[in-house]
């Protein structure tokens, strides 16, 4: 088996073992789509903050600057894109992000792994700014891996059993 083969395998597990049972738990009327979107602008103020408390603490030169809001851009330009598309995303289908964001989802891993890195490693007087990009990195992935689940059709909630038990009379 090559490393992309386990990747994919990875990502396949990470997605149907982890973050499917968490969208499947999630109440009807809230949808692993919206927790999704909002993981994703959650990342990318959490990302504005670390980028601004980076250039009031003086930890930036003009390049890394630009660099770094540059890639706040396409934060947002990727949110938006996401946000167009996801009147394709339907109940009882399945949901087309999942493929579409199947390079996405496996790179973000690492570069959430390495900015966790950074904030254990960084100075004292940058650390609180390197951990909201820390978090923002580690809500990115979470928010990528919810908006690539499949959307349960209406109703199925109600007829799912947890733990043995059958539903609940709220619950029909």
């Amino acid at each position: 088996m090559s490393f992309g083969e386990r990747v994919n395998q990875f990502d396949a597990w990470l997605l149907d073992r982890i973050f499917q049972p968490v969208a499947d738990a999630l109440p009807e009327r809230l949808t692993a789509m919206e927790v999704g979107m909002s993981f994703q602008v959650g990342s990318i103020v959490l990302s504005a903050a670390s980028i601004s408390a980076l250039l009031m603490l003086d930890g930036m030169t003009i390049n890394n600057l630009i660099t770094n809001v540059l890639g706040w851009f396409f934060e947002v330009i990727f949110y938006i894109g996401i946000h167009r598309m996801r009147a394709m995303v339907r109940p009882g289908y399945q949901n087309p992000f999942r493929i579409m964001l199947a390079g996405m989802r496996p790179i973000s891993i690492p570069f959430a792994a390495y900015a966790l890195y950074q904030a254990v490693t960084a100075d004292a007087v940058y650390e609180l700014a390197l951990w909201f990009n820390s978090l923002s990195q580690l809500v990115f992935v979470a928010g990528i891996y919810l908006i690539s689940c499949n959307v349960p059709p209406p109703g199925h909630r109600a007829r799912q059993t947890s733990f043995g038990r059958g539903p609940l009379p709220n619950e029909l």
